[in-house]
């Protein structure tokens, strides 16, 4: 591919380099088209078909190869040919000539464009996939604006072709009229400037934004549209409400109130919602008593000849909730009081987009930020409303160890929870319906994971769909089909962990008819609004993720967009979102992983560093695991990367600065990193990235010269 690259671009070249070269342009002046005009008229008058022909080849040719010319041609096609049929063949050629020159760029340069600016151009990306169309009108209906650097210019850009030729043909239309109807004129125009007068250019101009001050218009006059059965109040009793106490919620009041905004935050039941009471804080302070408990078990591993401990799985559990009511204050009502938010206990219900009822108190708002949350997913399984079983948000409530339990669920939450049993004692039985556990990730990723499960005596059953429960001489058994087969897996204790689900009802949707993706969260756009654009949506319960971080972010966005958006909006940046998993190794990854490139045609590279060979990782007993990078063929741009190890999730985080801020390898190879850290795993990764792209021609002209330095 790069060779037929290299090659068009050579034979393109030569061909501009032969026209200046021959002086071929003189042809292309008014002063030649002056004096062929009678011959020329004449031939189209005795052969029409072949001048015609030849016109047009011609035409397609200066515009293809993007040579001076084109307007002058655009003069003569008028003179010999008339108004309609030079309109005809000037309005096609100058089409297909551009879509010609517009094809080669791409081809030759678009890639390495892209992927050399991708930083400078996402922006401009983004803009052109939404209003590509309007605005190469706008730069096709300026003569001032050179045609052929649009064609190139538009080449670089991910518009597609047929909408170009689209547009192209439309936008190129006006100023084709004004320069063939001048043709006929020729002896009053001394250069092409004489044909487009300033108040002609400005008409164009105006002609042209006119689409896009239309699509405004639109976009205005449809969002309003859906205020129509909901009269505004004159005033407002606060600038925002946001429905929810969660990561989101918090992140979203935290802000507005640091804006001096008035902000209510509504939430019905513990403020932190779901990671401070039942997620990320207490499954952390979970895993850490279970780890402990590990290294014990580990002992001769670290030079003790043995070590043990007993323990009470309730005083486990009552650390866990010491952990959460330590945390606790940090999203209390007492701080968020404290910082200027109205904080409010009770059920909210959105009345209008401008009103939202509170324990039957009805409060206006010029902005409302619905950061309600998620729920754990029951699967629908037979005899499930029967049994007693746990969710991630009840089995905090557990004091006693389960001799036997079923982790349904190879997700994030699952595999965290089935270590953590499986290590204080628990026989554990992980069902998960697809191939293999944590089935986001490379599936070497996975393996590594389901290796040390089966070496701490995890059951893991893949391709396994649970299906009933059946209780019979005082036990309970959960029935799954795997392969074909039936089996049936005896528990003392059910942990349903099958993933989470958007809390979109109980508080005014569907009266105000908001819209849902086919996944359940709340439709929203890149700037978070809702069809109502003073209804913004963030966290869980708008997807895509479901990550406290990714919660937090979006609020941000939601709120600024909220406070300030008639002033200017922003979209939401998910260029580095990354996530991590608390197992034991820990997996954390940001950007694109291999299979998630592949499923998305995009090219890459992968180099990877064993933490097996870390000198850090050694001396803790915790030699296993990898880095594994991707990044632009060619390049040290960094497309995602992914950690297994000791300390996954906080080694990700330089990663994930790179990306943000368009850092590649080769800095981060130039960083000075403490010796002995797991960090150093990050520029190991990137020396090995830069071994295998130190050109060897470089490396054997440095043997000869060191040879020729010693004599």
């Amino acid at each position: 591919m790069q060779k037929n690259k290299l090659l068009l671009l050579a034979a393109l070249l030569s061909v501009i380099v032969l026209f200046f070269l021959f002086d071929l342009d003189r042809y292309l002046t008014l002063e030649y088209i002056r004096s062929g005009k009678e011959a020329a008229s004449e031939y189209y008058g005795a052969n029409p078909y072949g001048a015609a022909g030849l016109y047009f080849l011609l035409y397609v040719a200066v515009t293809g190869l993007s040579l001076p010319g084109a307007a002058i041609l655009s003069l003569a096609g008028g003179a010999v040919f008339g108004l309609l049929w030079g309109t005809v063949l000037v309005s096609f050629a100058s089409t297909l000539g551009a879509t010609i020159a517009f094809a080669c760029a791409r081809f030759i340069l678009r890639d390495y464009v892209q992927n050399r600016f991708s930083g400078w151009l996402k922006a401009i990306n983004r803009g052109v996939e939404r209003d590509g169309a309007y605005y190469l009108f706008t730069l096709r209906m300026v003569p001032l604006f050179p045609f052929f650097a649009i064609n190139l210019a538009m080449a670089l850009t991910p518009i597609r072709l047929l909408t170009f030729i689209i547009v192209s043909q439309i936008g190129m239309l006006p100023a084709t009229i004004v320069f063939v109807n001048a043709g006929d004129q020729l002896a009053q125009i001394t250069t092409p400037a004489d044909i487009v007068s300033p108040g002609l250019l400005a008409a164009f101009a105006l002609l042209g934004i006119f689409p896009l001050l239309a699509k405004k218009f639109i976009t205005i006059t449809s969002g309003y549209r859906v205020y129509r059965h909901h009269p505004r109040p004159r005033r407002f009793d606060r600038n925002l409400i946001i429905i929810g106490g969660g990561a989101a919620g918090l992140a979203a009041a935290y802000l507005a109130a640091a804006l001096k905004a008035r902000v209510t935050l509504v939430e019905k039941g513990k403020m932190g919602g779901d990671c401070l009471n039942t997620g990320c804080v207490p499954s952390k302070a979970l895993i850490r008593s279970a780890r402990f408990l590990s290294n014990i078990r580990r002992a001769e591993a670290f030079g003790f000849k043995s070590a043990d401990t007993s323990f009470d799985f309730a005083c486990i559990m009552e650390r866990v909730q010491r952990v959460i009511r330590t945390v606790e204050p940090h999203d209390s009502v007492n701080r968020y009081t404290a910082l200027g938010v109205e904080c409010l206990q009770g059920e909210a219900r959105i009345r209008t987009p401008w009103t939202v009822e509170i324990n039957g108190r009805e409060l206006s708002t010029r902005n409302i930020i619905i950061a309600a949350g998620a729920e754990p997913f029951i699967p629908p399984i037979k005899g499930l409303d029967q049994v007693d079983y746990f969710t991630s948000e009840t089995i905090w409530g557990l004091r006693a160890l389960p001799e036997r339990l079923v982790v349904l669920g190879g997700g994030p939450a699952g595999c965290e929870l089935a270590q953590c049993f499986a290590r204080f004692g628990s026989r554990v039985t992980q069902i998960e319906v697809l191939p293999r556990l944590l089935p986001r990730e490379d599936p070497e990723i996975s393996r590594i994971v389901a290796k040390k499960f089966e070496a701490e005596g995890i059951e893991v059953l893949t391709r396994c769909k649970a299906v009933e429960i059946v209780s019979r001489d005082g036990a309970n058994y959960l029935a799954c089909e795997s392969e074909g087969k039936n089996i049936q897996v005896r528990y003392d204790g059910l942990l349903i962990a099958a993933g989470r689900r958007a809390n979109t009802s109980d508080y005014g949707l569907g009266e105000l008819h908001v819209p849902l993706t086919p996944q359940g969260t709340i439709e929203v756009n890149d700037c978070l609004q809702t069809v109502y654009p003073n209804i913004f949506a963030c966290g869980d319960v708008a997807g895509p993720y479901q990550y406290t971080h990714a919660a937090s972010h979006q609020a941000r966005y939601a709120v600024v967009n909220a406070l300030f958006g008639g002033f200017r909006k922003f979209r939401v940046d998910y260029s580095a979102v990354p996530h991590a998993t608390f197992t034991d190794p820990e997996i954390a990854r940001v950007g694109l992983n291999e299979q998630e490139a592949a499923e998305r045609g995009v090219a890459y590279e992968i180099t990877t560093y064993d933490m097996g060979e870390l000198d850090r990782a050694i001396t803790d007993e915790a030699a296993h695991g990898l880095v594994k990078i991707l990044t632009v063929p060619g390049r040290d741009r960094i497309l995602g990367a992914t950690i297994v190890g000791e300390r996954a999730g906080d080694l990700i985080t330089e990663f994930i600065s790179a990306m943000k801020n368009n850092i590649g390898l080769n800095r981060i190879l130039d960083t000075i990193h403490i010796y002995p850290t797991f960090a150093e795993a990050n520029r190991y990764a990137a020396g090995n990235w830069k071994k295998t792209h130190t050109p060897a021609m470089l490396l054997n002209l440095m043997g000869k010269y060191h040879a020729w330095r010693r004599g």
